[in-house]
């Protein structure tokens, strides 16, 4: 049974860090498609940063360019992502998703595996 767990979470103050991990269980391959989301309170899940393990191609949305960085390390199967000058508007549970269809993109709609989340608070 394949299982994406992230860790990593954690309340910060505006303008820290965190450092988000997600490790597979179960899949002895390597994810063609990984990437990060998030979803606030009340609001839809989003695309924060995907990954092409293909090419490795990354995409981030505006609202995080420059400040978060997804990285992948095969051999140790996991996924990370370096959040920087977090922001308030960064609050919200992150889940880790993966696929193995391409091409990678930031819609949600594309990813079949999913993590349980790690909740991120960044109080101002």
């Amino acid at each position: 049974q394949v299982q994406l767990v992230e860790s990593g979470g954690g309340s910060v103050q505006s303008g820290g860090s965190l450092r988000l991990s997600c490790v597979t269980f179960g899949y002895a391959y390597s994810w063609s498609c990984m990437g990060w989301f998030r979803q606030a309170p009340g609001k839809e899940r989003e695309g924060v940063a995907i990954i092409d393990n293909i090419n490795g191609r990354t995409e981030y949305p505006d609202s995080v360019k420059g400040r978060l960085t997804i990285s992948q390390d095969n051999a140790k199967n996991t996924l990370s992502l370096q959040m920087a000058s977090l922001k308030p508007e960064d609050t919200g549970m992150y889940y880790c998703a993966a696929d193995f269809r391409r091409p990678c993109m930031l819609g949600t709609s594309q990813y079949k595996y999913w993590g349980q989340g790690t909740q991120v608070t960044v109080s101002s």
